[in-house]
C-alpha cells in the first residue's frame, strides 16, 4: 500500500483498531458505503495492514445469517495508521488554528 493512506483507509483502519470488526460494522462506524469498505479491506489485507478470518459456519447458521469475515489490525497496519494520523494532524492543524482565530 502507498506510503500515505487515503481518508477511507484511515477511517477503516481506525475502526478495525477498536477490535475485530466485520464489513457491516465498519460501514456503520465510518459511514462509508460497501463499495468503498470492501475493496479497501481487500487491498489492506493484501498489503498486510489487516488480517481477515471467516467466522465458523456454525455461528452464522445459529444466527440465521451469512458468515462474516472479521478483520484485525496487524502491527504493520497499526504503524501505518499512526503515521497517517500524524500526517493528517499536521495537514489539518493550520486550518483548525485559522478557524479558531476567526472565532469559528
Amino acid at each position: 500500500m502507498r506510503e500515505h493512506l487515503g481518508y477511507a483507509t484511515v477511517a477503516i483502519l481506525g475502526a478495525v483498531k477498536q477490535g475485530n470488526r466485520f464489513g457491516l460494522d465498519i460501514m456503520r462506524q465510518t459511514g462509508l458505503a460497501s463499495g468503498t469498505v470492501y475493496p479497501t479491506l481487500a487491498r489492506a489485507e493484501r498489503s498486510g495492514l489487516v488480517r481477515g478470518r471467516w467466522e465458523d459456519r456454525s455461528v452464522a447458521d445459529r444466527n440465521a445469517r451469512p458468515r462474516r469475515r472479521h478483520y484485525q489490525l496487524t502491527p504493520a497496519g497499526a504503524s501505518a495508521l499512526a503515521r497517517s494520523l500524524e500526517r493528517l494532524e499536521t495537514l489539518t492543524y493550520p486550518v483548525r488554528r485559522a478557524l479558531q482565530k476567526a472565532g469559528t
